[in-house]
């Protein structure tokens, strides 16, 4: 059978798909000279689609397990599986390729344009200039970037322009696979919020499974459809939805690590559409603070208590009323939420 060269999806050995599960079979890793594994037969598999978000102490293993996926480092033991083929089998040169990968410093060329460090990976396998100029200028709209970016270097960028250009770079051969290690960890926070924020709207569009890194839990419950919990030594201590570790966590480890404050953070996973109620009233109190609907429920509380109001006017992003909130709409959700962790 043959493949088309310029794929590196094909040429891996993976199936070409927009998507892939990732399944890790026993994964070990021993370093020589190092009793105790870095990675301690890990088993769990994320579904195709989804963000899956590694945390952990230092020392758990989180990036150790996320370059085992692209051979980065080797197994010792065990297996990865990616679409249902394994990584012990790929081609490791395509496999990388066919991976996108953005890391914390960013890795752009400084001698290279935008545009040149966004081809990297296309001119490696021999893209037509044509295609590779409009890729280029594909990824910058994609990445919300005016195409005048192309032509600059990366010292005339800010460090959210760099991250969005490693981004692009990480995307340019549409990867069905992307690592992402503590990506926006170098950023302030008002940059990282936003980046998070455009992220995971972008994730709506290209649908992307994805490994993602972050030693911040707060990160996690933000950008993961699962979460993987690492306890020192690279042992899985739970596995899944941000809902499942702050609901129930599997014991003691896993609660502290998510926080004693876990009944608010389940308030992260709700948006303030979820609660709105038509209120005509509104119209007559031009003061009530104004919030948008996809605002999460714990920021709708915190305007509340920093207001002193006693209701919020919730909003889409045009500006149309949909409603109001009232603080002891936000008090029975917390109750609801303290319900359903069994607490008294």
């Amino acid at each position: 059978m043959t493949h088309d060269e310029t794929d590196p999806i094909a040429a891996s050995g993976v199936r070409r798909q927009s998507q892939v599960e990732i399944e890790f079979r026993n994964a070990t890793k021993r370093y020589p000279g190092q009793e105790a594994p870095a990675i301690s037969n890990l088993s769990f598999t994320i579904p195709a689609g989804v963000i899956c978000c590694l945390v952990g102490p230092s020392g758990g293993g989180k990036t150790t397990t996320m370059m085992l996926v692209n051979r980065l480092i080797d197994l010792t033991d065990g297996d990865i599986l990616i679409g249902g083929a394994s990584v012990r089998s790929a081609n490791t040169t395509e496999l990388r390729r066919a991976i996108g990968y953005v890391i914390q410093q960013i890795g752009l060329f400084p001698h290279m344009t935008i545009a040149g460090n966004i081809a990297v990976v296309p001119k490696l396998l021999g893209w037509p200039r044509a295609r590779i100029r409009e890729r280029v200028l594909e990824l910058l709209n994609l990445v919300q970037l005016d195409r005048s970016y192309a032509g600059r270097y990366p010292a005339q960028l800010s460090g959210g322009q760099q991250q969005r250009i490693g981004l692009a770079r990480a995307l340019a051969v549409d990867p069905p696979l992307m690592l992402m290690d503590e990506p926006f960890g170098a950023l302030d926070p008002i940059t990282r919020s936003a980046l998070q924020d455009e992220f995971l709207k972008l994730q709506e569009r290209i649908n992307k499974t994805v490994i993602f890194v972050t030693h911040d839990i707060d990160e996690a419950i933000k950008m993961g459809d699962r979460i993987a919990v690492l306890r020192e030594g690279g042992i899985l201590a739970q596995f899944g939805t941000a809902d499942d570790l702050l609901a129930h966590p599997v014991d003691d480890y896993v609660a502290d690590f998510v926080g004693a404050d876990r009944g608010l953070k389940r308030l992260s996973l709700r948006r303030m559409r979820d609660i709105v109620h038509p209120d005509p009233s509104l119209e007559a109190k031009p003061n009530v603070p104004t919030i948008s609907a996809d605002a999460s429920l714990r920021v709708g509380l915190s305007r509340l208590f920093t207001t002193d109001a006693s209701a919020v006017r919730v909003t889409e992003n045009d500006g149309t009323t949909l409603g109001a909130v009232t603080l002891d709409e936000l008090r029975e959700a917390v109750a609801a939420h303290r319900r359903t962790d069994g607490a008294p």
